[in-house]
């Protein structure tokens, strides 16, 4: 009999549904249900890969509406879907020294960890918000939902309250081989500025981002037309979500090698398509690729946790890359160089290309003898 985590149990009281797959198309379609806890309409999302290191769900804010406030002891990143509107930040239960900033579609900002918060959408239709917590770690350590909600302690260090808080930043800083860019706010992550990191495929442009003093971190990654990345692996809990452009990613467990077809595994691989909207996760230790098949270029956001380039390191977010997620399996790394890959895997993608009419633009190569 499968038993449930306190995260899990917590999740059914909910009354809203909750999605088990291993990715979605499309979150704006999602089916959603009343939420009395928050006073919107909502959904949880239970990708295969999140592993319960990561919560997700869908909020939904009705016309000129507002959703319940509420303060909690997990950390919380928020993606804008849809809608236009505000939020209201405080520390003190009493509600004063409230602090407000405006959001719209396409905004990411971080709720800092157990300050009051309240959502209002300023739109004449529904505004659709997605977060990412880490809820499933703090209520299932300490299997208390009155504390995990309710507890009094302020976390100055993390909010101290200042007028330009969600004002976005510009302090950028290299941190393990990445840009990493601390803002507390982003206007527009579909369109916000990322950097060169070809290392991690060709064309490819990746920018992390640190919020609200938080472990629980991501980036921004953009890639060319008729490319794409380079496989890799790393723990698992990271939730991608696609921000423009088509295609699809290939997941496959390292037991089924580097070269998963040639072994005779293919079965083993795991193909999520995605569009706009999408969000997929790939499990722990899978290696995983993704797949620009579309006329533009191609931009996810990745939420995880912090490994290398973070501020505040987690230990398990770099459990299964020490080396760096830029160094390669030959050097003991989490990267597949292009020479090292499944000769199959670049047929597939020429295939995949010629369907949808536009031409491969990945440099030449000559596969290494490799087993």
């Amino acid at each position: 009999m499968k038993r449930d985590t306190s995260y899990e149990a917590w999740m059914k009281k909910q009354g809203v549904p909750i999605v088990e797959t291993h990715g979605v198309e499309d979150v704006g379609e999602l089916p959603l249900k009343p939420w009395a806890r928050t006073g919107g309409r909502g959904a949880f999302i239970q990708l295969k890969g999140m592993e319960g290191f990561t919560g997700m769900y869908v909020s939904e804010i009705p016309p000129a509406g507002a959703l319940a406030p509420e303060k909690h002891l997990y950390e919380e990143l928020i993606y804008v879907l849809q809608g236009a509107g505000s939020t209201e930040i405080w520390s003190a239960d009493d509600g004063t020294s409230k602090l407000h900033f405006e959001w719209q579609q396409g905004s990411l900002f971080a709720v800092p960890l157990n300050t009051w918060h309240r959502l209002y959408n300023g739109s004449r239709g529904p505004a659709l918000l997605l977060s990412v917590t880490s809820a499933p770690i703090m209520i299932d350590l300490l299997h208390d939902e009155d504390f995990v909600f309710g507890c009094d302690y302020r976390f100055d260090q993390r909010y101290d309250g200042r007028a330009d808080y969600f004002t976005v930043s510009d302090k950028r800083e290299e941190r393990g081989g990445f840009i990493s860019w601390e803002t507390n706010f982003i206007a527009d992550a579909r369109s916000a500025l990322v950097d060169p990191s070809e290392a991690k495929g060709a064309g490819v442009r990746i920018t992390s981002f640190d919020m609200g003093g938080s472990t629980l971190v991501g980036h921004i990654a953009e890639w060319p037309v008729g490319r794409y990345h380079k496989a890799h692996f790393h723990q698992g809990g990271a939730i991608l979500l696609i921000l423009r452009s088509q295609g699809y990613t290939l997941m496959w467990p390292q037991e089924a090698g580097e070269r998963p077809y040639k072994n005779g595994h293919s079965k083993e691989v795991v193909r999520v398509d995605w569009r706009e909207g999408s969000v997929l996760s790939p499990p722990t230790g899978w290696f995983h690729q993704h797949f620009n098949t579309g006329a533009e270029q191609a931009r996810q956001l990745a939420f995880r946790y912090s490994g290398q380039s973070g501020k505040y390191l987690f230990g398990i977010g770099k459990a299964l890359n020490r080396e760096g997620v830029r160094t390669n399996t030959r050097q003991g790394g989490t990267l597949l160089e292009y020479e090292d890959e499944d000769p199959q895997i670049r047929r597939d993608y020429e295939a995949a290309l010629k369907k949808t009419g536009v031409a491969m633009e990945m440099p030449p190569l000559t596969y290494s003898n490799r087993s």
